[in-house]
């Protein structure tokens, strides 16, 4: 009998099956937290002969994980000395400073004080920005999800092109996969015009993919290591239209630091930097020189991601939710809270906390919006208020606790941000600060319209059964 006839004997490959069975299901018992993720694939596994244990290896192992460990091993700090830290509050454990007592204990950067913070709204964002490079002396590092090949990703692009040319040193990360929402990819455009431009995390799918999972969603641009632009924008032309009928239009906010906390998001890039290509943002001066304060805004540099940094926002979230006295004001475009938060807004509700969700109307992900609509009914009987704000789709991720705490920056309230994008969020700490934000939301709000129970409950039998139906893919949206 040949080898290969011994291999497709039946105890053979019954033999092989068990083993993969119990190789795949201990370590799924071991290294999978999320009970709902660890039965699901424990049931792939034990039903689907060989193709579910290989199935498991190939999607539900994180890999990222295990590769962040190697290039920033657990013991060493990687957070940058940007700034003098402002010491944790001494007051009771809600508000700020509860909220500073935990973050202080889960995110390796600190609090640094001497931040302006400024909200740009819409295309001035862009208009902003495009200045900043334009004026830009030695340096620009510059990441996105999304990059897109229309008019306002060209024009970037040539502003990125001509700083390069006059010596500025320019490195630009694109997610792979957001890379792929318009055609030719801008990576390629942008090093065929000498600028260096990488792609982050490779894939071999040859299309786009809005689900697909485990991608950089971070929004970062400093220029000269000095002034730094964040937030939700992506670069697409969409972002410049305030117009409502037009179905490409995003209205959006991001923001512009000056101040030390600058450093710190730097220190993020240089991470994502070195994790796509192996290379290090080498020179202190050209990248990370002495910064001096700049304004009264403290803040924090939140990243998250599905290594390392894993969980920090949510439990960012959660702290803020737990911790506040008086008001919540939640503006995202994307609404998909797990059972912990979905409890977390209905507890505070219930103790007295005005709760206040802005949501779009009409979302760009048709399946996302009705997996969040099903959930509207219980956050509504919790106590909550949702608001539904008219179009252009409103792609602004802010949260405000209280009078003083705010947090800005990339992450959207659902499964993917939270658990499987590379995210950065910031914490900030001035009461000027959370009142310039609370009027951006208030007229969002004065805009939009109420939710209602009995709204969700005069919707017909299928369209109910639908909602229900595409929430159970909360984990995969």
């Amino acid at each position: 009998m040949s080898p290969t006839d011994v291999l497709v004997q039946p105890w053979v490959l019954a033999l092989g099956h068990l083993v993969a069975i119990v190789v795949a299901v201990g370590h799924i018992v071991l290294h999978k937290r999320d009970v709902r993720a660890a039965v699901g694939w424990a049931v792939v596994v034990l039903v689907a002969p060989f193709l579910g244990a290989i199935s498991y290896w190939l999607f539900g192992v994180n890999r990222i994980r295990r590769r962040a460990f190697r290039i920033f091993p657990p013991s060493r700090t990687r957070s940058l000395p940007v700034g003098v830290p402002t010491p944790p509050g001494a007051g009771h454990a809600f508000g700020c400073d509860g909220v500073t007592r935990l973050l202080d204990r889960l995110v390796p950067r600190q609090l640094v004080a001497g931040n302006r913070v400024e909200p740009l709204i819409g295309g001035a964002a862009f208009d902003e920005m495009l200045a900043a490079i334009a004026s830009a002396e030695r340096s620009i590092t510059f990441a996105t999800y999304i990059f897109d090949h229309d008019e306002t990703g060209l024009e970037f692009a040539r502003a990125l092109r001509d700083a390069q040319h006059r010596g500025v040193a320019v490195r630009v990360l694109i997610d792979a996969v957001g890379a792929r929402y318009s055609f030719p990819s801008m990576v390629a455009h942008l090093r065929r015009r000498g600028v260096p431009a990488m792609p982050f995390l490779r894939t071999r799918l040859p299309w786009r993919f809005p689900y697909f999972n485990l991608r950089n969603h971070r929004k970062i641009c400093v220029i000269d290591g000095r002034t730094a632009f964040t937030g939700g924008m992506n670069i697409r032309h969409g972002h410049r239209s305030d117009c409502a009928d037009d179905p490409g239009a995003v209205a959006d906010v991001h923001f512009r630091i000056d101040g030390p906390a600058v450093g710190d998001v730097q220190s993020v890039f240089a991470e994502d930097w070195l994790f796509a290509t192996g290379q290090r943002l080498e020179g202190d001066e050209l990248w990370f020189p002495a910064l001096e304060p700049q304004g009264d805004v403290v803040v924090r540099a939140i990243a998250d991601g599905p290594d390392h940094d894993m969980d920090r926002i949510l439990w960012a979230l959660l702290g803020a939710i737990a911790c506040a006295e008086r008001r919540l004001v939640i503006a995202t475009p994307y609404f998909l809270p797990d059972a912990g938060l979905d409890q977390a807004l209905q507890v505070a509700a219930g103790r007295g906390v005005q709760v206040d969700l802005l949501i779009p109307e009409r979302s760009n992900l048709k399946l996302v919006h009705w997996a969040s609509r099903a959930t509207w009914r219980w956050v509504l009987e919790g106590g909550c208020r949702i608001w539904l704000t008219p179009p252009p789709f409103d792609h602004t991720k802010m949260m405000l606790m209280d009078d003083e705490w705010s947090l800005i920056g990339s992450a959207n309230w659902d499964p993917r941000s939270l658990r499987l994008n590379f995210e950065l969020d910031l914490e900030c700490h001035s009461r000027e600060l959370n009142a310039r934000f609370a009027e951006i939301l208030e007229a969002k709000r004065a805009a939009a319209r109420p939710a209602s129970i009995a709204e969700e409950d005069a919707l017909p039998l299928p369209r109910k059964l639908l909602h229900g139906s595409v929430r159970l893919l909360t984990p995969y949206l």
